[in-house]
């Protein structure tokens, strides 16, 4: 009787550092421009992946900035019809630009492994033609 519930403290135990270990640890900070042309994701000490969305027009440019302190962050910009803009991993703190020629719901997620620093991502609207 007593083996039989060490066994399943012993399984619990173990689901439970399973999930723990999945878990994004560090802090994410996202903050939304209120009229909704970018946003400003905040890491410090993040490891885990997390996700901002952005309704981005075909012809729009986008601007990014990335300041990282340490650790390692990604980018990837996706398309809810599939297209990809963007996909980046190892980001160098740098600004860069990106067109976008598709009007779609734009889901930018972001990874960090012990990442510290910031992505601003502005929507610049139409470039000129």
């Amino acid at each position: 009787m007593f083996l039989g519930k060490l066994n399943v403290g012993m399984v619990l135990l173990a689901a439970i550092l399973l999930f723990s270990a999945c878990t994004p640890t560090g802090s994410i900070v996202i903050l939304e421009n209120p009229n909704g042309t970018g946003f400003t994701m905040n890491l410090t000490k993040f490891h885990g992946t997390n996700k901002c969305q952005l309704s981005l027009a075909a012809g729009d440019v986008l601007q990014v900035e990335v300041s990282r302190s340490g650790g390692e962050m990604g980018l990837v910009i996706s398309g809810m019809r599939g297209s990809e803009p963007y996909a980046g991993s190892s980001l160098p703190a740098r600004i860069f630009t990106i067109g976008i020629s598709e009007t779609d719901e734009y889901v930018f997620r972001v990874s960090g492994e012990n990442a510290t620093g910031r992505i601003t991502v502005k929507n610049l609207g139409k470039k000129a033609e």
